[in-house]
């Protein structure tokens, strides 16, 4: 069974920024300090989910995780696919590093047309009070 990985985004506001950042077509690699212990678990059908200012709103299919280097100066690389899916947002705190997220706590992709239709803070709003 996958497990996910959560990852908070720091310095962009919102999935369009993230996409701005990233214009290329090639695989994204996030670069954290500490290799998930969990790896084949993770690398086994996981994504990385993203945090916009307290709301998982994205998602990415996670196709490697590498350590690169050895003892204290070793570093970990996550591969993910390009293309960013968008899922139904989901508050979650601040942390620190990453966290593992089950699949059954994982929230549900957005459609297309659903991604398209509803402001982030609207469908914010509209899960904190149980009406989507």
């Amino acid at each position: 069974m996958a497990l996910h990985i959560i990852k908070l985004v720091v310095g962009c506001d919102t999935v369009e920024d993230l996409l701005a950042w990233h214009t290329e077509g090639h695989p994204w690699v996030m670069h954290t300090r500490m290799t998930p212990k969990r790896v084949d678990e993770v690398l086994d059908g996981g994504s990385l989910y993203r945090v916009f200012k307290g709301q998982i709103l994205c998602r990415q299919k996670i196709l490697a995780i590498d350590t690169i280097g050895s003892g204290p100066a070793s570093r970990c690389e996550v591969t993910v696919d390009p293309p960013i899916i968008r899922v139904a947002p989901q508050p979650r705190r601040a942390f620190q590093g990453w966290r593992y997220l089950k699949p059954e706590d994982a929230p549900p992709d957005l459609t297309e047309s659903e991604a398209a239709d509803l402001p982030p803070e609207l469908a914010r709003q509209l899960r904190e009070i149980g009406a989507w």
